[in-house]
């Protein structure tokens, strides 16, 4: 969310198989025409199952003077166009999130984290573990740390965290390394905090709790801590903000945004997912409803079976 400015994204490159997308009809030689052929049809299904939910979803409006699209003119991400930008996937040998909690939590602050690293399997469909919770030092020399007011409290460098703690400490088979914490973030002297930062280049990323509680009950808490962190991850794999739909994807300045967002994926962005994970959007939807039911998300479940329905 507010990590984007601070994510490097890889640049465009070709992908061997055809596909017409939003810049015209892209040709490239493939050595395996029948691996061309398949990745076209399931270049074309994924494009069906984009227009059958794209009713389900708002088109993004025009950004107030607070929002983020205010702030940042940014182009959005295609479907298409993720898959000409070579992006970071899961492989084999690297497709599990792990989830290491970072200091010291609250009860209500505990069970969002495992509601939260459930509903991140279901969303990406790859293996979560969550690690067990690591300390944070009582105390960190400048600029790693910093006091601001209102009230008076301390911020912790997301570098530091990314750098000193997760780095060290990531798994070889790890997609991501993603990291909770109760203490408020902040990337470096020219911003006020953030809700979260990513590194593509090293996978791992850190969010924070600190803020999301902000005049909520524990309801409105969980799902703003489930946007935040698929959201996160979707860096992580690559993704842009998304700026064609309302989306869980799209950039957010403040709480009000970020609760106007839905807690899925746009079309495209659905389909980005189904397509680095090899999975089908109905099996998407299927873990979604399970997910939701478990956790007695009534919107949520309806939501869910009517992007399964649409796509069966």
């Amino acid at each position: 969310m507010m990590s984007a400015n601070y994510l490097r994204l890889i640049s465009a490159s070709c992908i061997f198989f055809l596909f017409s997308g939003c810049n015209g009809t892209h040709r490239v030689s493939t050595a395996n025409s029948s691996a061309a052929v398949e990745a076209t049809k399931d270049y074309i299904e994924l494009r069906r199952a984009i227009d059958k939910i794209a009713p389900f979803f708002k088109s993004m409006g025009k950004p107030g003077k607070d929002d983020w699209l205010w702030t940042y003119k940014e182009p959005g991400q295609t479907f298409e166009e993720y898959i000409a930008s070579s992006p970071v996937v899961p492989t084999p040998d690297r497709k599990i999130i792990y989830i290491q909690p970072l200091g010291e939590f609250r009860t209500d602050e505990s069970k969002v984290i495992g509601i939260v690293s459930d509903y991140v399997k279901a969303f990406y469909g790859l293996d979560v573990r969550k690690l067990p919770v690591k300390s944070l030092p009582s105390k960190l020399f400048e600029p790693d740390q910093r006091m601001i007011d209102y009230p008076k409290h301390r911020q912790i460098r997301t570098g530091y965290i990314m750098d000193e703690i997760l780095r060290p400490a990531l798994p070889k088979d790890a997609a991501a390394l993603i990291a909770f914490t109760s203490e408020d973030l902040y990337p470096d002297s020219s911003m006020y905090f953030v809700f979260g930062q990513a590194s593509l280049e090293n996978r791992v990323g850190v969010w924070s709790l600190f803020r999301l509680d902000d005049r909520a009950d524990f309801a409105r808490f969980l799902e703003r801590t489930m946007k935040i962190s698929v959201h996160e991850i979707g860096h992580m794999f690559s993704f842009r903000h998304c700026t064609k739909y309302e989306c869980v994807m799209s950039g957010t300045n403040h709480l009000g945004e970020t609760d106007r967002r839905p807690i899925d994926a746009c079309p495209e962005c659905m389909a980005k997912i189904a397509w680095m994970t090899k999975q089908k959007p109905i099996e998407r939807y299927e873990r979604l409803i399970g997910f939701a039911r478990a956790n007695k998300l009534k919107k949520a479940i309806l939501d869910f079976e009517r992007k399964k329905k649409a796509v069966e």
